[in-house]
């Protein structure tokens, strides 16, 4: 299988114009389209009609999970619905089998990496913040646990590693992602995975257990030689 990817498209008609013409090309290029998070500025469900007018004339299909601001406005289960009638297969905390190829996906959340996560010790909202990251682990371990296929994608919007995030401000690190998802990931094992998010972090990086982890987010890919809205990974 053929996966395209790609994160952070922030919908807009003027930003997708911009991206039209390379995402024309997809069909000719992929089996299926991956969107990791961040598919919306600021999660209305009239952006996503928007985008979801431009995503079924590429007439692939697709798994998507949500981004931080696809929950802006507190719509996203609208958002979500809207996309699942249109045929996307929206991961959150759930998985998805197509053609032998397993796909395992949740929005993921922050808190750090590495000797550097935040514990949940002290105030109560330090703790409820640790919660939400653990919650999201927890999902992704949810949907890694129902896939039965050998070969495992990985969907999630935040960083699960740090190598992924350098090229960003060093003080917003720990908001980019946290590596209790790159865990998960070791722990079922996968062949890769495919997050956004940091939009000036680096292309490439692997978990502990050395899984590829391909940071997808479309500012970054369009400062690749040549510009590209998406990548293409051959599984």
């Amino acid at each position: 299988m053929r996966i395209a990817a790609t994160a952070d498209l922030h919908f807009t008609p003027q930003n997708y114009d911009r991206i039209r013409e390379q995402m024309s090309h997809v069909r000719d290029q992929a089996d299926l389209l991956v969107l990791a998070g961040d598919l919306t500025n600021y999660g209305k469900p009239q952006e996503m009609e928007s985008l979801l007018n431009a995503l079924v004339r590429i007439r692939l299909p697709i798994v998507a999970v949500l981004g931080n601001h696809d929950y802006e406005s507190g719509q996203e289960n609208e958002l979500m619905q809207m996309m699942t009638a249109e045929g996307i297969k929206v991961l959150d905390g759930t998985a998805y089998e197509r053609d032998g190829v397993g796909f395992a996906g949740t929005k993921g959340f922050a808190g750090g990496f590495g000797r550097g996560v935040l514990t949940a010790f002290g105030e109560a909202p330090i703790k409820a913040f640790v919660q939400a990251g653990i919650d999201e682990a927890l999902k992704l371990e949810r949907a890694m646990a129902q896939l039965r296929t050998e070969k495992r994608i990985v969907v999630i919007h935040y960083a699960p590693v740090g190598s992924t995030v350098q090229g960003e401000a060093a003080e917003i690190y720990p908001y980019l992602g946290t590596s209790r998802l790159s865990e998960v990931a070791d722990r079922h094992g996968a062949n890769l995975v495919l997050h956004g998010h940091a939009h000036h972090g680096c292309i490439e990086g692997k978990t502990t257990a050395g899984i590829p982890v391909y940071n997808v987010a479309l500012p970054l890919l369009q400062l690749q030689n040549p510009p590209t809205a998406y990548r293409v990974f051959d599984i």
